[in-house]
């Protein structure tokens, strides 16, 4: 996993044609109204859902799942889901108790086995879809920190609080991924490392050494002896990009 290479803007592509005079005849007008009724209420189904939420999983993409990686993909998503379901309302309040929460969502998604990208996608580098990853089986610490990012989003976590972190793992002398949970603006964050299970503020994990940080709104680089300073949005992170691609077909099942 490379610290910088994902840092491109993808240009577009431009849009395919089809030309060529072929004779289609048209369609009745109650067919045209009947496919039009119908992508409009699929879209207003999509839209009322969230990206990346567990209660955004339909039977019909739990099946798409199960076809692809097996039947228990059923019992892992499902367990995400009654894990969230679960999550008393006072937890829910971010207002000092949410220490115990940040590290239940650790714990929860620490328990998949860490596989590498290319043993388990058989590419270098891929960044699953919280619900790919859990039907799956598997995943890396890109995979680790999106899965909790968007849990915590569910759970109601401000957008502001919360930031997908490149760090170099001192230790480990190779790039890594933390989700950092920021209680104020200026506040150490604490961080949700697939390698620990506990949840530490970032003053205790000096083998940690931050390279850049996004959110859904923003990204930030981390330059050596300076603070973090906004280079711009987290469009900008191709793979990143590719998972809210992603993300977004899901909601179509």
């Amino acid at each position: 996993m490379s610290l910088c290479h994902d840092l491109q803007v993808v240009p577009s592509t431009g849009t395919d044609r089809i030309c060529g005079g072929t004779y289609r005849p048209r369609r009745p007008r109650w067919l045209r109204i009947f496919v039009l009724l119908a992508i409009g209420a699929s879209l207003v189904l999509a839209a009322s859902r969230e990206l990346g939420f567990s209660r955004s999983v339909t039977p019909r993409l739990m099946a798409h799942m199960a076809a692809k990686f097996g039947a228990g993909s059923r019992t892992r998503i499902g367990a995400w889901q009654e894990f969230v379901r679960a999550v008393p309302a006072e937890q829910r309040q971010f207002t000092g108790n949410e220490f115990e929460l940040l590290g239940s969502v650790n714990a929860f998604f620490n328990r998949l086995p860490f596989v590498s990208d290319l043993a388990h996608w058989g590419v270098e580098d891929y960044w699953a879809t919280p619900a790919e990853a859990l039907a799956s089986n598997g995943a890396d610490c890109e995979d680790f920190s999106v899965a909790k990012y968007f849990t915590l989003k569910e759970l109601g976590v401000p957008i502001e609080r919360l930031r997908i972190t490149y760090v170099k793992a001192v230790r480990l002398n190779q790039a890594h991924m933390v989700l950092a949970y920021y209680s104020a603006q200026n506040a150490i964050p604490l961080i949700l490392d697939n390698l620990e299970d506990k949840v530490r503020p970032a003053s205790e994990r000096a083998d940690l050494v931050p390279v850049y940080s996004f959110n859904d709104e923003d990204l930030l680089v981390v330059r050596e002896g300076q603070s973090a300073t906004k280079a711009g949005s987290s469009s900008q992170i191709r793979l990143w990009r590719y998972l809210l691609d992603k993300l977004e077909a899901e909601l179509v099942y």
